[in-house]
């Protein structure tokens, strides 16, 4: 019993040792960095790193910035309204020098113009928002440009390893499998390389645009509530 149990088992073994013994070695030097890999994506691989450094740039940049123009004014706008009633106006105005936020340049605009009708303090608040708004979405075009043309950058590099790898087999008429995909694989390098920067740069530019959205809605509303307290300081 013991002895027929041995001889069904041990064809089980040999199958097993068989398929452990047939596993591929991978040796180290088969083993591709991924610097390697970038190295291999061709010269179009310069100008798609560059872009990526221009977008990471980019971001930082206009994240320090907007971050700081998002930071909360705290009691600003009612500060600045009790030293306009107090006729403090000197005062009123250095508070906004003091103050970095957009709508405190906006606010410095408005109570120069006061005196003048109601209409012309509220256009010149306008272009001064306008101004401001400029300077946060500085940038930003370029990130856009950047989301677009990376993977454009990716597919061109593709298409000219492609045409070189049929360049090749041409003159030596070597159409095997491994040839063409030994070359293939390191020419999609670029492909995936120019959609990765692409995608990076068109989550920042929404990203940031976003944020954006935010801080003009917020200096609307500020602009919109001093514009109403001069014009109940009239009456």
């Amino acid at each position: 019993m013991i002895l027929s149990a041995i001889l069904q088992v041990t064809p089980v073994i040999d199958s097993i040792s068989y398929a452990v013994n047939s596993i591929p070695v991978v040796s180290k030097s088969s083993i591709v960095s991924l610097w390697d890999i970038i190295q291999k994506g061709g010269l179009i691989m310069i100008p798609i790193g560059i872009l990526f450094a221009m977008a990471i740039y980019i971001f930082i940049e206009r994240f320090i910035t907007i971050h700081n123009a998002s930071a909360s004014e705290g009691n600003f706008v009612n500060d600045i309204q009790d030293l306009i009633e107090s006729e403090k106006i000197d005062n009123a105005l250095l508070l906004c020098k003091k103050n970095e936020l957009p709508i405190a340049r906006m606010v410095e605009k408005g109570i120069k113009r006061m005196g003048r009708p109601i209409k012309e303090i509220e256009e010149s608040i306008e272009i001064v928002g306008k101004f401001e708004v400029y300077e946060l979405e500085k940038g930003l075009p370029i990130l856009a440009v950047i989301a677009g043309i990376a993977p454009m950058l990716g597919f061109l590099g593709t298409i000219l390893g492609v045409i070189k790898i049929f360049f090749d087999i041409s003159l030596t008429s070597d159409v095997s499998i491994g040839s063409v995909s030994s070359g293939l694989y390191v020419k999609m390098v670029s492909s995936a390389s120019g959609l990765i920067v692409g995608i990076t740069a068109y989550v920042f530019y929404n990203w940031l645009n976003i944020k954006v959205g935010k801080i003009v809605i917020k200096m609307e509303k500020n602009a919109m509530n001093f514009i109403d307290f001069l014009q109940e300081s009239k009456k």
